[in-house]
């Protein structure tokens, strides 16, 4: 299995990484500026575009996103820019999430097969999606931020708020194993 994680600058894409290689599965921290046809030539099985500061410096993402046919994880940034990429949008968010956060499921989708009906997180964003684009279904939602987690209705494409390769936040490797059986189908 070969999944690629996208650096957007972001301070957790380094975690992102190491989680997946302990789970044993061959990965790369790769420049968001690497091209399409690159990446197409790798055969990949999936993708996670992570975290970062700017929406305007997220590189080749979106061409990623509109292009790639694999599985893709948006994490933080990722998830933002996947909602803003299909016609979702994005603001400063009213309370930031600088902190642990708990988050509600509201669609037990097979991303979160397992987790309990709410779950502890950890959260680092100062923006948020506040409008999910139409073809994307909610998948979970917090007091700080509506839409913590939606998925594509029909491509594997998921965007999640917080940050589940850190410590703090339960069913964290959970999240990155159900991805990893996303991207086996």
């Amino acid at each position: 299995m070969r999944v690629y994680v996208v650096n957007n600058y972001g301070q957790y894409n380094h975690l992102i990484y190491r989680t997946l290689r302990d789970l044993e599965v061959e990965t790369r921290l790769i420049s968001n500026n690497t091209s399409l046809d690159s990446l197409e030539k790798l055969d990949l099985d999936g993708l996670i575009i992570g975290g970062g500061p700017s929406i305007e410096r997220t590189g080749n993402c979106r061409e990623y996103i509109q292009n790639l046919d694999i599985p893709i994880l948006g994490i933080c940034l990722g998830h933002q820019l996947i909602a803003e990429t299909f016609g979702g949008k994005v603001r400063r968010g009213e309370m930031g999430g600088y902190a642990e956060v708990y988050v509600r499921i509201v669609a037990y989708d097979e991303l979160f097969e397992g987790f309990d009906k709410q779950i502890r997180v950890w959260s680092s964003h100062a923006d948020e999606v506040y409008v999910m684009p139409d073809e994307f279904k909610l998948l979970a939602t917090s007091e700080i931020c509506d839409i913590e987690a939606m998925r594509h209705i029909r491509r594997p494409l998921y965007g999640i708020q917080w940050h589940p390769e850190v410590a703090h936040t339960q069913f964290g490797e959970e999240t990155y194993q159900n991805f990893l059986k996303i991207c086996k189908r």
